[in-house]
């Protein structure tokens, strides 16, 4: 197996950033250390290092779903000891982590595990599974706002591609969208949201494919089953 892929499948970070600790000089093969990329290991034989520490594939594969709260970031470490989603596991000897990020305002359906190849396919810009998110806006958006969203908005550098949006309750000063979109940028619900002049007050990630968040509490976490895991897997 090619040195960057098992880093990779290890869940240390993408197949690409891998690449990059290699160039850097960061990672040892049986205590040398290794900057030519594609270079192959024996996963059985080789000892393999990153900054000193060594990683090994999880043969038992865990896959969580966590009904992420607001308050909580979705990386492992936080230089400003924010409070990390990972906190609220408990019970699971094997190293986990989220499969990309929902900002720390935003809670829902976050998935865990540590199946580092399932992480890489599903973090890579191909990866286009619907994702549906409950916001609470300011105002109600018109017709011709909802049209203009589901059609794709002009964003900083890019342009969104086609999504799908609908009123679920609405009152004097906000109303509730159901929104549902495949990509996954940075903060693009509420980008999107504030372009047609509704910003999100609340936001909140529902479904991811036919993985649903359902009545589980916030906080709260449980192991998909096999339908769900196969879901996935195919993908």
């Amino acid at each position: 197996m090619r040195l960057q892929k098992y880093i990779s499948r290890c869940g240390i970070t993408s197949r690409r950033k891998a690449e990059k600790l290699i160039t850097d000089g960061r990672v040892k093969v049986d205590g040398n250390i290794v900057t030519e990329l594609g270079t192959k290991i024996d996963k059985t034989k080789n000892k393999v290092q990153v900054d000193n520490k060594y990683i090994e594939l999880e043969e038992n594969k865990v896959y969580i779903l966590l009904n992420k709260p607001v308050g909580y970031v979705t990386t492992l470490r936080d230089e400003k000891d924010r409070k990390i989603v990972t906190d609220l596991i408990d019970g699971i000897n094997e190293r986990i982590y989220p499969v990309g990020r929902l900002d720390k305002n935003t809670s829902g359906l976050l998935l865990i595990t540590n199946d580092g190849e399932l992480t890489h396919k599903l973090t890579h810009p191909s990866f286009e599974v619907d994702k549906t998110y409950l916001a609470l806006v300011e105002g109600i958006p018109n017709e011709n706002k909802l049209e203009i969203f589901s059609k794709g908005l002009d964003i900083e550098d890019y342009v969104t591609a086609p999504a799908k949006i609908k009123i679920l309750n609405k009152n004097k000063n906000e109303s509730v969208l159901e929104i549902t979109i495949h990509e996954g940028r940075n903060r693009q619900v509420r980008k999107m949201c504030a372009a047609i002049g509704h910003p999100v007050k609340q936001l909140q990630r529902i479904s991811l494919g036919d993985l649903k968040l359902g009545n589980l509490q916030e906080s709260k976490w449980r192991h998909l089953n096999n339908e769900e895991v196969d879901f996935l897997k195919k993908i």
